[in-house]
């Protein structure tokens, strides 16, 4: 999909975080080139300003998942007030898949290993908790850390449902998977796997949340086809926790690339293309993506711009699952 001149100059007016992405995946630029512009995220932008806020313990915001000070009965702590984000893995989650050098938090694992535990029960960072979306979040940036996470990756095999997904809700009773929490569990196994090979049950296992999705068309229940909820519609940066046809084909792009480098091979599943098509509708005609939400919740500082308007990062990520899917066959 040739992109217009015009926008792909928008595009890299960005910030060091999202330039070099642009650089690589969308204007195809040599390795000599993004990446020297993905070195600069130590020393520049938004990178720069939440390494600049890292606690001397390691942590950001003096917690796991939930700041030091949040007060859990009190009105932060209401419904509609949203989960903060400004702890510290929610940092971590930024800084990974901004592409932080994991070399730049060299001691970082160590200290956490320390001084870190979970809201939930206290227990120690890197062994995880009950939620298996924080597992998946904190396997990924356990392997890219270089923390010993093994037992977390153990268990997602023990954890997942009989119709192939996860939940989060699961310690509550839930025996059915979650949209949200099998995406979200399957991005920390993906990131996990390519980072340390894996093993043949973890694989399965992805693949078997991966199907979970795709019977369901990224979209739909089973039981009556009807969109899962509206929330799988409409776009927004950063992706969170939450679920959208975007977030998932992303996600899916990323999988059948890593997935066509093995022996057994991968292409793209034809049962994508009703997600696709969410995705191409709401591209505009200039060719971008509106921010269409903000996830309620504290933050270090804004990273992209207010609902209505058009987002650099949903049309960088737009834009790359669109040529990747014009660009293959779509499977069979």
């Amino acid at each position: 999909m040739a992109v217009d001149p015009a926008l792909l100059d928008w595009l890299l007016d960005s910030d060091p975080a999202l330039r070099w992405q642009v650089e690589r995946d969308v204007a195809g630029a040599p390795r000599e080139v993004w990446g020297a512009t993905r070195a600069r995220l130590a020393t520049e932008g938004f990178a720069a300003r939440l390494l600049a806020l890292q606690d001397p313990d390691g942590q950001w915001a003096g917690g796991a998942f939930f700041p030091g000070d949040f007060d859990f009965h009190g009105p932060e702590a209401a419904p509609d007030a949203g989960q903060p984000w400004t702890a510290t893995t929610w940092t971590l989650n930024a800084l990974r898949d901004w592409g932080l050098d994991a070399a730049v938090l060299a001691d970082t694992a160590g200290l956490l290993a320390a001084n870190s535990r979970w809201e939930y029960g206290n227990l120690p960072y890197w062994g995880g908790e009950v939620d298996c979306c924080i597992n998946a979040y904190t396997l990924a940036n356990g392997a890219w850390l270089g923390a010993d996470v093994t037992g977390i990756a153990r268990w997602f095999l023990d954890h997942r449902m009989a119709d192939g997904g996860w939940n989060c809700e699961w310690v509550d009773g839930s025996t059915r998977s979650s949209f949200h929490s099998t995406l979200n569990s399957l991005k920390g196994l993906l990131y996990y796997e390519a980072a340390t090979g894996g093993s043949d049950g973890l694989r399965a296992a992805r693949r078997a949340g991966e199907e979970y999705l795709l019977q369901r068309r990224l979209l739909r229940t089973l039981s009556t086809g009807e969109l899962v909820g509206p929330w799988v519609t409409h776009f927004s940066y950063p992706f969170r926790s939450f679920y959208s046809a975007l977030n998932a084909a992303d996600y899916f792009r990323a999988a059948t690339l890593y997935d066509a480098a093995l022996p057994d091979g991968a292409r793209p599943d034809p049962r994508l293309a009703d997600a696709i098509g969410v995705i191409r509708a709401a591209r505009r005609p200039d060719g971008t993506w509106l921010q269409e939400r903000r996830h309620a919740g504290r933050v270090w500082f804004e990273v992209d711009v207010a609902p209505g308007e058009p987002s650099k990062w949903l049309t960088f990520f737009g834009t790359r699952v669109l040529a990747w899917w014009d660009g293959t066959s779509h499977g069979s």
